[in-house]
């Protein structure tokens, strides 16, 4: 328990959540297309012009000249009705990485002198212009299922990134902490959402890797770059390279929860789930919005998720009084795109 004390690993706030089955939810109809409040799918954001200008001298080593990626449009029909897979158009709001953009131990380098907000910019300015490993652009499907009053039995099926947010390219990238801000920005303008809890129980429940937590010597070095790095280097050791498939266990998670209306200017932290599936971090805003250490992490979650094959807007899901216990495991969480913009704006 030494090392894993670390100054993030509070005290909870509340009960902590278990991998256990999900419970009733509140009355509901009994068809995902009749339940008062749900929206068709969400149309991942076309590439906005300025995330091209971005990548003009941002994502290069100097004296090179990144090649602008296109933008293109989403096709609302691009999503096959009754389709349970995560395609890879769901990713398109995020953009296409540049030729000649740095790659993680470049990156790593440029973090090595910054802090806080100046190294939180510098992640911003990489991921907003597309400096992204390919293999996060390939969402990974996770069901959640729960049995709504009357016998109907909803299957919800959200998309997420195999790993968690990371800079540079499939063969050299690093996994990259940020404060709340910086992690809000980057998950909206790419039209996706954080996690909740119960989201991050099950993606751990359902991964294909489970990794050991392997906590470091907790003190004010835990947030330095150094200590980044070197996780880093620590959870590619255990994965063996093998990137690309369903990877939980080796960061706790930024997660979206009512808390962060009820407590301003504060990050919400969860998971970091042991072997036996308990999370050595309770749901937790103790810190603030701010803070980042090496044991936190960033997963997306795509705004279009599919309740029993269906596409459906996942925003609209977790405002839902019907749906959001088996999404949040605190009920429903009211317009969740503004709260997430109210995050960084």
């Amino acid at each position: 328990a030494g090392a894993a004390s670390a100054a993030s690993l509070v005290p909870s706030e509340s009960a902590g959540h278990s991998m256990a089955t999900v419970p009733v939810v509140p009355p509901a109809p009994e068809a995902a297309e009749m339940a008062p409040g749900l929206r068709a799918s969400l149309r991942p954001q076309t590439r906005p012009a300025a995330l091209a200008r971005l990548a003009r001298g941002a994502l290069v080593p100097d004296g090179r000249q990144a090649v602008a990626p296109r933008a293109e449009p989403f096709a609302h029909t691009d999503i096959a009705r009754g389709a349970h897979g995560c395609s890879t158009r769901l990713a398109r709001g995020i953009p296409g990485r540049p030729r000649g953009a740095l790659s993680g131990n470049a990156i790593g380098a440029r973090m090595s002198g910054l802090h806080g907000g100046d190294r939180d910019a510098l992640i911003v300015q990489q991921a907003l212009a597309g400096n992204i490993p390919d293999f996060l652009r390939e969402l990974t499907p996770v069901r959640v299922s729960g049995r709504l009053p009357g016998g109907h039995r909803a299957d919800v099926t959200i998309c997420v990134t195999p790993d968690y947010l990371a800079l540079g390219s499939d063969a050299d990238f690093v996994r990259v902490p940020m404060g709340l801000p910086a992690a809000a920005r980057i998950a909206d303008r790419f039209g996706f959402l954080l996690p909740t809890t119960r989201m991050v129980d099950a993606i751990y429940g359902q991964a294909r890797m489970r990794l050991a937590p392997r906590p470091m010597q907790p003190g004010a070095q835990m947030s330095s770059t150094r200590y980044f790095l070197q996780h880093n280097r620590t959870v590619e050791g255990q994965t063996g390279g093998r990137e690309g498939q369903l990877t939980a266990g080796q960061k706790k998670d930024l997660v979206l929860t009512n808390r962060l209306r009820s407590h301003p200017g504060r990050v919400a932290i969860y998971g970091w789930h042991k072997p036996d599936g308990h999370p050595i971090q309770p749901l937790s805003t103790v810190h603030g919005a701010y803070y980042s250490d090496y044991s936190h992490g960033v997963r997306l979650v795509s705004q279009t998720a599919f309740v029993d094959g269906r596409p459906v807007s996942l925003a609209s899901l977790l405002a839902n009084p019907s749906y959001a216990q088996m999404l949040t495991g605190e009920g429903p969480i009211a317009a969740p795109e503004r709260l997430m913009a109210s995050l960084y704006r």
